[in-house]
C-alpha cells in the first residue's frame, strides 16, 4: 500500500507540465455527482481556456441510449486537493451537441438570471449551511450508532466534542481543509443535533457562484466518503421517528437602494428550505 501512496501523491509538476482536470457534473437525479478527468496541455486559469467535453447521458439518465452524446461546458474551476499540484476540478453544465441545456442543467437559466445587469447592480450574496449524516458504508445506518440499535436521545451531540458524542470528526476536518485549499469560500463546521449528522456552511457567494461552491463542496465530500469508507446522505430524513433531519438553510442578502447611493445597511432575509 506504501506503493500506491506513493503513486498517488507524485508531484507531476517536477516532470512535466502536463495537468489533470476532472470535469464535475450533476446527473440525471439531480441530486447524483458524476466526474470523469481528462489530460491537458499545461496549466489554466479560467474557464474559457478548457475544451468541452462530452460523455455518455444514457448512463447517467439523460439522454436516450439511440441518442446519447451530451457535451460537458466548463463553468467554474477549483484547485484540486487530491491529485493537488496544477491539477483542478471543473465544474460543468450539460448541453446537447445542438448547444441546448438538457432539462438537467438548472444551472443555464440560473446563469441567465444571474447575470441580468439589474440583478447582478444588487449584489446578491449567499450563505448555503448545508446539513448531512454520515452512514456506515455496509448498513446504512449512521457513524457512531450501534448496529441495529440507537445511541441516547438528543441533546449533548449538538456541537458535541469526546468520543462519546462527536463521530466522524476526521472526514469532516479533512473536507474542511480540502475546501479551503481548494478555493471554495468554506465558512466553518458543526456537529448537529442527530449523532453522525454535520454541518458545512458556504459563503458569502455572489450569485452563481454560491451553488458552483456547493456542488463542488458536496463533490470533495463524496470523494472524502469514499476514501474513508463511509457514505454521506443528503437525505431530508435518513432516521424516521423522533431524530433531527438534515436541509440547507439558504441565507439571502442584497443591496437596497439605499445602499447604491450612500453606501447604507444592506437588507437581509434567511429563508428556511428543507433543501436535500
Amino acid at each position: 500500500m506504501s506503493l500506491v501512496s506513493d503513486l498517488i501523491n507524485l508531484n507531476l509538476s517536477d516532470i512535466t507540465d502536463k495537468i489533470i482536470a476532472e470535469y464535475i457534473w450533476v446527473g440525471g437525479s439531480g441530486m447524483d455527482m458524476r466526474s470523469k478527468a481528462r489530460t491537458l496541455p499545461g496549466p489554466v486559469t479560467d474557464p474559457s481556456q478548457l475544451p468541452k467535453w462530452n460523455y455518455d447521458g444514457s448512463s447517467t439518465g439523460q439522454a436516450p441510449g439511440e441518442d446519447s452524446e451530451v457535451i460537458l461546458y466548463p463553468q467554474a474551476i477549483f484547485k484540486d486537493p487530491f491529485r493537488r499540484g496544477n491539477n483542478i476540478l471543473v465544474m460543468c453544465d450539460a448541453y446537447t451537441p445542438a448547444g441546448e441545456p438538457i432539462p438537467t442543467n438548472k444551472r443555464h437559466a440560473a446563469a441567465k438570471v444571474f447575470s441580468h445587469p439589474d440583478v447582478a447592480a444588487e449584489v446578491p450574496w449567499y450563505g448555503i449551511e448545508q446539513e448531512y449524516t454520515l452512514l456506515q458504508k455496509d448498513v446504512k445506518w449512521p457513524v457512531g450508532w450501534p448496529i441495529g440499535g440507537y445511541p441516547g436521545p438528543q441533546g449533548p451531540y449538538y456541537c458535541g466534542i469526546g468520543a462519546d458524542k462527536s463521530f466522524g470528526r476526521d472526514v469532516v476536518d479533512s473536507h474542511y481543509k480540502a475546501c479551503l485549499y481548494a478555493g471554495i469560500n468554506i465558512s466553518g463546521i458543526n456537529g448537529e443535533v442527530m449523532p453522525g449528522q454535520w454541518e458545512f456552511q458556504v459563503g458569502p457567494a455572489v450569485g452563481i457562484s454560491a451553488a458552483d461552491e456547493i456542488w463542488v463542496a458536496r463533490y470533495i465530500l463524496e470523494r472524502i466518503t469514499e476514501i474513508a469508507g463511509v457514505v454521506v446522505s443528503f437525505d431530508p430524513k435518513p432516521i424516521p421517528g423522533d431524530w433531527n433531519g438534515a436541509g440547507a438553510h439558504c441565507n439571502y442578502r442584497k443591496k437596497g437602494k439605499d445602499t447604491l447611493r450612500t453606501g447604507g445597511q444592506l437588507r437581509t432575509w434567511t429563508l428556511t428550505l428543507s433543501l436535500p
